[in-house]
C-alpha cells in the first residue's frame, strides 16, 4: 500500500501533518499543537480517504504496539475517538456525533474500534447534523484519533467564559466520579465550580451524584456512586484552582473562549480536549454564550 501525504498514521507533538486540521481534523491538530507545553495523553491519528489509501490493519497495529511500548505496556487502554476534518471548528462541534470507544486493549480491538468509527461518519445522525450546520456531505477523508485513556478519579468539563452569561469574569467547571462520559452525556448531574477571575476564589455547588461511568473489562460501565461520595464535592478548592488556571491559559494560547474536557487521576491533572466554545454570540463576552454538549465525541 502507497501512502499519500494525507493517509497514514500521525502522532501527536510531531510537526507538520499532526498539527495541520486539513489532515488529522481539529481535534487531533489542536492536541498536537499543545501537546508541547500541557499534559496531553499520548496517541496518533489514523487518516485517510475511504476508498482510496486507507492505512491498512498493520499501520494501526503497529502504532497500536509503539503506543504501549512507550506506555511500558504489553496492551494500553485507549480511547478511539472522530477527528472529521470539519469537527471541533469555530461553527459546529460534532460533539457526539461520532462514535467513540474506550478502554480499547489489543491491536485487534484497536482496528476494529477504528473502522467502526470511520464508519459512523457516514451514520444518518451525522449527516443530519451536517445538514443541520449547513455543511456538505463530508469529502470522503476520515481522520480519528487513538490516544492514551487516562483512568480517571474524576473528569469534567471547563469553560473558559462562563456558558449562560458569555462572562469573562468566571470560569466555569463541571465535574463529576470517574471517566467524563456521564458529564458529557448527561446521565449523572455534575458538581459546578465557578472561579472568579479576579479574586480567585472557588464557589462549589456540589450536586447528588448518582451514577459514573468506569473502565471495566472490554469496555465502560455506568454504575453508581457509593453514597459516601454522592453529595461530596469531587475536586478540592486548589483542583478547581488549577482547572481554571490551565483554562484561562488555553484560552490565551488559542487566543479565544475554550471549552475543555480533562481529567484527575493520581492527583495529576490531564487535557483530554480543547476546542473553541461554537455558540458564543458575543465573542467580547456579554450575553448568549452557550455550548453543544458533548457526548463522547
Amino acid at each position: 500500500m502507497k501512502l499519500s501525504y494525507r493517509a497514514g498514521i500521525h502522532w501527536l507533538g510531531e510537526a507538520g501533518p499532526a498539527q495541520d486540521p486539513s489532515v488529522v481534523g481539529g481535534k487531533a491538530a489542536t492536541l498536537s499543537r499543545l501537546a508541547a507545553g500541557f499534559d496531553v495523553p499520548p496517541g496518533f491519528g489514523v487518516v485517510g480517504e475511504s476508498g482510496e489509501s486507507e492505512p491498512d490493519e498493520h499501520d494501526i497495529a503497529a502504532a497500536y504496539a509503539r503506543l504501549s511500548r512507550l506506555r511500558g505496556q504489553e496492551a494500553v487502554p485507549v480511547a478511539v475517538r472522530s477527528s472529521a476534518i470539519d469537527e471541533d471548528g469555530a461553527q459546529a462541534s460534532f460533539a457526539g456525533q461520532n462514535e467513540t470507544y474506550l478502554n480499547v486493549r489489543g491491536a485487534e480491538a484497536v482496528v476494529a474500534a477504528v473502522r467502526a468509527c470511520v464508519a459512523s461518519f457516514g451514520s444518518e445522525r451525522a449527516l443530519d447534523y451536517r445538514r443541520q450546520h449547513g455543511l456538505d456531505g463530508g469529502s470522503g477523508q476520515y481522520a480519528v484519533l487513538v490516544q492514551e485513556l487516562v483512568i480517571a478519579d474524576v473528569s469534567g468539563v471547563a469553560f473558559s467564559v462562563d456558558p449562560v452569561s458569555g462572562s469573562r469574569g468566571q470560569v466555569v467547571i463541571n465535574a463529576s466520579w470517574g471517566l467524563g462520559e456521564s458529564v458529557v452525556g448527561g446521565t449523572v448531574t455534575p458538581d459546578t465550580y465557578a472561579y472568579d477571575v479576579g479574586t480567585g476564589d472557588v464557589s462549589v455547588s456540589p450536586a447528588d451524584k448518582q451514577r459514573m461511568t468506569v473502565a471495566v473489562a472490554g469496555g465502560t460501565a455506568e454504575v453508581g456512586v457509593p453514597p459516601r461520595l454522592r453529595e461530596a464535592p469531587v475536586l478540592s478548592t486548589a483542583q478547581a484552582e488549577t482547572t481554571a488556571r490551565l483554562a484561562l491559559e488555553l484560552e490565551k494560547t488559542c487566543g479565544h473562549p475554550v471549552d475543555i474536557e480533562f481529567a484527575w487521576a493520581g492527583g495529576r491533572l490531564h487535557l483530554l480536549q480543547c476546542r473553541p466554545i461554537t455558540t458564543l454570540d458575543t465573542p467580547a463576552g456579554g450575553v448568549g454564550a452557550k455550548n453543544e454538549s458533548e457526548a463522547g465525541a
